[in-house]
């Protein structure tokens, strides 16, 4: 959780020089979430998430000098500079894409739980969106689909009560998302106290059901708060668009926090030394590395003959 931060706390300080070439959706406040689940998933299992997704790709193992350098739109970066924020992938840590497109990751991991059941295997898909991809029909589709072949995918719905801007009971007429979901044949639990160690107790038992056969799909509602602005750096705390009150309340009960007062101070200063320098380390190689050649522009695109 302390890297996802420090990643992301950089990221702001650095977006407004232009080093960054992407538009940034950050996770600050929502990290528990992230952290929680896939700490419950193996190397193995995947993850498919939405634009928010640079909690989740650190979270389940991504790698963070490649992200750094996508994230400034260098040649080795995870997209090869071509991808930013949004689209952020490391196969080999099971990190499968990313979405800008709101809800559109859903059915991807719904196709590939269905892959792994077919092969008979038993690792686990999860897929992450925000509480605005519920006014999406694919959800609904996809929760039907998973439900009636039983599946194993963990749908992970963090709630922070804004699509953009729009609060969830401007567009819902009720706070039912774990209802929904459960009237449509998958088990849903709503956590509401933003607590790592709570998701990923839950999740674990969830997970652990799918890789016996006995459970399908999971729906986890995990109620959070964004820090800063929908997208970019800032704070948004202008009355309009969303009040300091109503963030004071998060603030106030920081996971991150929580999670250091279980710590003695010696170990909590050895972890931030070691996040500290991953972070360092992470920047300068984005920092130094180039930007795609030209040629660039022709690979990886497909033509129909």
């Amino acid at each position: 959780m302390l890297l996802i931060r420090r990643v992301e706390e950089l990221v702001a300080r650095v977006y407004p020089t232009d080093k960054i070439k992407s538009p940034v959706h950050l996770s600050i406040g929502q990290e528990a979430t992230a952290v929680g689940v896939c700490e419950a998933l193996r190397p193995d299992d995947v993850v498919f998430g939405t634009y928010r997704n640079h909690a989740i790709y650190l979270a389940k193992g991504g790698d963070l000098r490649r992200m750094a350098a996508e994230l400034y739109g260098k040649v080795t970066g995870s997209g090869r500079g071509k991808a930013g924020s949004m689209h952020l992938v490391d196969v080999a840590a099971g990190v499968l894409g990313a979405s800008a497109i709101v809800g559109t990751s859903i059915p991807n991991a719904v196709g590939y739980a269905y892959a792994i059941k077919t092969r008979k295997t038993t690792k686990v898909a999860a897929t992450f969106f925000g509480d605005g991809a519920v006014d999406e029909g694919c959800f609904y589709e996809s929760l039907n689909f998973a439900a009636l072949e039983r599946l194993p995918v963990i749908f992970v719905c963090e709630n922070n009560g804004y699509a953009v801007y729009s609060r969830q009971l401007d567009r819902q007429p009720l706070a039912n998302i774990t209802e929904r979901a459960s009237a449509m044949g998958v088990p849903a639990t709503r956590i509401e106290d933003n607590d790592p160690l709570t998701i990923y107790e839950r999740t674990f038992k969830a997970v652990s059901a799918m890789r016996h056969g006995h459970g399908g799909p999971h729906l986890f509602e995990c109620l959070t708060y964004r820090w800063r602005e929908h997208v970019g750096p800032n704070e948004d705390f202008d009355g309009i668009r969303r009040d300091r009150a109503e963030a004071e309340v998060w603030f106030a009960r920081d996971p991150l926090q929580r999670l250091a007062a279980m710590l003695d101070s010696g170990t909590c200063q050895q972890i931030e030394d070691e996040v500290d320098n991953l972070v360092r380390d992470a920047f300068e190689f984005a920092e130094n590395s180039s930007f795609p050649p030209a040629e660039e522009l022709c690979r990886d695109v497909f033509k129909e003959n």
